[in-house]
């Protein structure tokens, strides 16, 4: 006898729209690995943009069409361990990591660790969602999301390629950046979900005004601001979490 019970909101089955849009998610996933092992890391990049774009529907258009269920939520979670643990691991090992062997066989190993590291991260970062998701608090995230972790990396790997960084520094700094965005999945920092901000709800048009603004900024520079976009997202927790401690004051001792 089976004691555990799904949740009254949870359906059975398979439905075509959401799960086809996590197909979409995964598609492009495993197309950023094959486009990486061609050596097209332009594409490489731009490929998981796009499957972050499909993770983002998918929930919504479940919850929208009341739609979900517990196939289309493990199918979601194996999926993005593709598009955003695998994908970004291999396209940035397959850019430059590698390379690291030239300058010593140390380099080389600590290469393919950051690159395994980092795959890593990302499942043990869905695997604590996926088992807290009940109780957590939707409003924060605990740890770096595993599809910002992978725009990181992914809009790095892209920047790199169009500046052509070469060398020891350029190499380096992918394994710097790949470690960092591994090591911050796993973090216990909150990071702002925006979930609790609704479709429907209003804003003023101040507010609004900054999507344009954003968008016509990133189409100047789709792999610097990108990267800068997400790599603030990043950093922003850490920053906060460093500037709360610094706040604190020591009590006084009370004297007689």
């Amino acid at each position: 006898m089976n004691l555990q019970q799904e949740p009254a909101n949870t359906r059975r089955g398979i439905y075509l729209l959401p799960n086809l849009l996590t197909t979409g998610c995964l598609f492009f996933g495993f197309y950023a690995i094959v486009a990486a092992i061609d050596g097209n890391f332009e594409r490489a990049g731009i490929a998981i943009f796009v499957a972050m774009v499909f993770d983002g529907l998918d929930g919504r258009v479940a919850r929208l069409t009341g739609t979900e269920t517990v196939f289309g939520k493990e199918f979601d979670s194996l999926a993005d361990m593709v598009a955003f643990g695998l994908a970004p691991a291999i396209v940035c090992y397959q850019w430059g990591v590698a390379r690291i062997a030239e300058y010593g066989a140390a380099w080389g190993r600590f290469g393919w660790i950051a690159a395994f590291f980092y795959a890593a991260a990302a499942a043990m970062r869905l695997a604590r969602f996926n088992a807290r998701a009940a109780t957590a608090d939707k409003r924060y995230f605990e740890g770096l999301p595993s599809p910002s972790a992978a725009a990181i990396v992914a809009a790095f790997v892209w920047l790199a390629h169009k500046y052509d960084l070469e060398g020891l520094y350029g190499l380096v700094l992918a394994f710097t950046v790949t470690a960092t965005a591994g090591a911050l999945m796993v973090s216990r920092f909150s990071y702002p979900s925006f979930k609790d901000r609704a479709a429907g709800e209003r804003v003023r048009y101040s507010r609004f005004l900054i999507v344009p603004v954003v968008f016509a900024l990133i189409a100047l520079d789709p792999p610097l601001m990108l990267f800068g976009l997400f790599a603030g997202y990043a950093i922003s927790a850490p920053l906060v979490w460093l500037w709360r401690r610094t706040r604190r004051r020591p009590r006084r001792p009370i004297r007689d």
